[in-house]
């Protein structure tokens, strides 16, 4: 019977020294399933893992399909920004047509004046806009839907610049670089009317 529990002891212990072992391995660069995982700066490339298991680099060029698709990922954001201006703008111009087939009394020309260049000043009409507008159930839904995309990405990216991969952070800038170049390039306002773009403080989560 003691020669049985001794044996018992025995093969328990190189159990107990695994467990350990793989504890370690979770809280440094490695982890069971051959994942390279750091919560410090790092360059790993293959054996890299992002997000999921399912997401594990094997190759140089699975690598690089990663960092491609994180630069698309981030200029996505973007689009997805614009868009909702775009839409908002879109919400507000159709407003404004009905009001002006609505009433054409709408239109003044006194708010407004604009030098014309020669010294002279010519009178701008201008469409009245007392009254703001309240998008309607369905317009609300997409504006809901468009800002839930919004969100979803930017916590994604914001996910993947957790892993301190210093490839996929410098992907996500270029990302943001590439983005802001296309989806950002409008017409610039006067006065208190600059763009969205100067009221955004944060282009972290949305």
């Amino acid at each position: 019977m003691d020669h049985g529990m001794h044996a018992t002891s025995t093969s328990g212990a190189p159990a107990a020294a695994t467990s350990s072992a793989g504890g370690e391995d979770m809280g440094g660069h490695g982890m069971g399933n051959g994942c390279q995982i750091s919560m410090l700066w790092n360059w790993n490339t293959i054996d890299s893992c992002f997000i999921s298991e399912t997401w594990r680099v094997r190759s140089t060029g699975m690598f690089a399909g990663s960092c491609i698709g994180v630069v698309l990922l981030v200029m996505s954001l973007e689009l997805l920004r614009r868009s909702v201006k775009e839409y908002d703008r879109y919400l507000i111009r159709k407003h404004l047509e009905r009001r002006l087939v609505a009433s054409p009394t709408a239109v003044a020309s006194t708010p407004s004046r604009k030098d014309s260049g020669d010294g002279a000043v010519a009178p701008i009409t201008t469409l009245s806009s007392a009254s703001g507008y309240r998008p309607n159930i369905f317009e609300q839904a997409i504006r809901a839907l468009l800002h839930m995309l919004q969100f979803a990405v930017a916590y994604f990216v914001m996910l993947l610049a957790m892993y301190y991969n210093g490839y996929i952070i410098i992907c996500i800038f270029i990302g943001a670089y590439l983005g802001s170049f296309v989806f950002q390039w409008e017409t610039l306002g006067l006065g208190s009317k600059q763009t969205s773009a100067a009221n955004e403080a944060t282009v972290c989560c949305g």
